[in-house]
């Protein structure tokens, strides 16, 4: 996500030159520098979207107004999410365009990044090492090239969706809606047509958290039973 690859950029920035003032103490060249992170093209983005939606400009729609606004409004729905989540469950008919893929980078600095990542963040959620789709937007035009349509895009928890409107909107799509909240706010029924072996509102869990979840609702389902 976004949010964590900044958090691991801001971690390993600061780790580093603490690591490179303690070696010009002892009069020794710094192995190696990262540059100092800046304002991330994902947090302006962030940004932009949310005038969008203050502004009218883009349409925030509940889970629970989604299935009218797919049937009876004619819009489409974008889902942004990458394919590991969206594999567990899936809206029937949905388009699927994820804005963040898996880092194939395998340099060293990567490498520890995602080394931090599994530690703070791979274990205990399931979530890959991701960064931004650079191709995007170039592959939404490929499948919905109306820049007039109706785009209802959407993630797991409305985060990521935030910042797709925003660039769709840069490119010219004029008649979008976000999902607010996600999909992780749907209730059972909101979206009739679902495929895939999981919930649609637990989609975005992995890892050690998904096992916990699966205790809690055993738990759950016991004490009902009781």
């Amino acid at each position: 996500m976004a949010i964590q690859q900044c958090q691991l950029n801001r971690l390993l920035y600061t780790s580093t030159l603490m690591r490179q003032q303690k070696k010009k103490k002892h009069g020794k060249p710094p192995i190696f520098s990262i540059s100092a992170p800046s304002k991330l093209q994902t947090h302006a983005s962030s940004r932009n979207a949310r005038k969008l939606i203050d502004s009218g400009a883009v349409r925030p729609i509940l889970p629970k107004d989604a299935a009218y606004a797919l049937n009876s409004e004619g819009f489409i729905l974008l889902d942004i999410r990458p394919g590991w989540e969206r594999e567990k469950a899936r809206v029937s008919g949905s388009v699927h365009v994820p804005l963040f893929v898996k880092d194939m980078d395998n340099s060293p600095i990567t490498l520890l990044k995602k080394w931090v990542h599994f530690g703070y963040i791979g274990l205990w959620t399931g979530q890959s090492f991701t960064m931004i789709n650079p191709d995007f937007v170039g592959e939404v035009e490929m499948v919905v090239p109306d820049k007039d349509a109706k785009l209802l895009v959407a993630c797991g928890e409305g985060l990521r969706s935030v910042m797709a409107t925003s660039k769709l909107y840069e490119r010219g799509y004029r008649n979008l809606g976000w999902l607010a909240g996600g999909f992780s706010r749907a209730n059972d029924g909101d979206f009739p047509d679902l495929e895939g072996t999981e919930k649609l509102q637990y989609a975005t869990i992995g890892g050690v958290s998904y096992y916990l979840l699966q205790l809690l609702i055993l738990l759950q389902v016991v004490g009902k039973s009781k």
